[in-house]
């Protein structure tokens, strides 16, 4: 048994939040946000629109483009660090919920923006082991609702979204995840952190003056990691398999930062065409990154059925993951 990354489905909110928009609420200004990240505009839940609503829709698309119907889902995992909910139920749960979806194991991982490819992983496991044959995996942020939009270190970078895949069983070894290497050092900890609530700092009038519900990043320190981990990471995998990186047709990277993505691009001799960036129109979306630009390239037709992907991503934890698979499912 093998498992094969069957389909793909994202939902980008309609609200726009440009570089222009910003350049009203903080001191900066759209040339030096461009500049330093490459992003114009990053997308914004609606009033009312929570991580589930945003997540539930792109699994939808997800589901029906595997040609399946949402009984054939036999689990839900959910990459997520802005659930619905603290703590519990679990944000799988409600999205399950929503899509009627029932009597299914579903569970929520925290990997922040590594948590798609960590999710990819997971799906993988269940299925080659024969415990599941459908794993509904989904990568959804509202990071709007954990953002300080008086910091401009970091409200800047982070937008809103979702995207899903279906993972599912086959025999047909060409169809299958060739490999994912996940991993963590905890040892950063504090480079990207979200301080509360939590058992360190649970919710108190402090948290609440001290904004330490906010996301923080120590945005040097995280980018020259970033460029060298994911650097290595993707070299490893590569070598580990035997293939050139010229043979890669998408390179998919966790879309954080232009500047981090043309540095890994480059250090792997990689070509402007194979690099996938969406970074640009919806910002760093974390968990949900990824499926996200995958779906950008599977709508737009350059994504093929069989086409070799590369995905790469670093995140609080710190985490960082890489897999190469193929594209499984029919495309346009």
């Amino acid at each position: 048994m093998y498992a094969k990354f069957h389909s793909i489905g994202a939902y980008a909110p309609s609200k726009v939040l440009s570089n222009k928009d910003l350049e009203k609420m903080v001191d900066t200004s759209d040339e030096w946000i461009l500049k330093r990240t490459g992003i114009s505009e990053r997308r914004i839940a609606g009033d009312g629109e929570v991580t589930s609503d945003m997540a539930t829709i792109a699994s939808d698309i997800a589901i029906d483009r595997a040609g399946l119907e949402k009984s054939d889902i036999d689990l839900v995992v959910c990459a997520t660090v802005t659930p619905d909910y603290f703590n519990m139920p679990s944000t799988a749960c409600i999205i399950s919920d929503k899509l009627g979806i029932k009597n299914v194991q579903a569970f929520d991982i925290s990997a922040a923006c590594s948590g798609f490819v960590y999710a990819l992983s997971v799906a993988k496991a269940f299925i080659e082991s024969g415990m599941k044959k459908h794993v509904l995996i989904v990568g959804a942020e509202k990071f709007s609702s954990i953002v300080d939009y008086t910091d401009r270190s970091t409200c800047i970078l982070f937008g809103d979204g979702a995207g899903a895949a279906v993972i599912s069983v086959t025999e047909d070894k060409s169809e299958a995840m060739i490999d994912i290497h996940a991993s963590a050092d905890g040892s950063y900890a504090d480079f990207l952190v979200t301080p509360a609530p939590g058992t360190i700092n649970p919710v108190s009038q402090r948290v609440i003056d001290e904004g330490l519900n906010f996301v923080q990043m120590k945005g040097n320190e995280t980018f020259k990691l970033a460029v060298k981990t994911l650097t290595k990471d993707v070299k490893d995998i590569l070598a580990k398999n035997s293939i050139d990186s010229k043979d890669i047709p998408h390179f998919i990277p966790h879309q954080a930062n232009y500047r981090i993505i043309k540095a890994v691009g480059d250090a792997l001799k990689m070509s402007k065409e194979q690099v996938v960036v969406t970074v640009g129109k919806y910002g760093n979306t974390s968990a949900a990154s990824i499926p996200m630009a995958i779906n950008d390239i599977y709508e737009s037709g350059r994504l093929k059925k069989g086409e070799l992907m590369l995905l790469d991503t670093f995140g609080g934890g710190l985490t960082w993951a890489s897999a190469l698979l193929p594209f499984a499912g029919e495309t346009k």
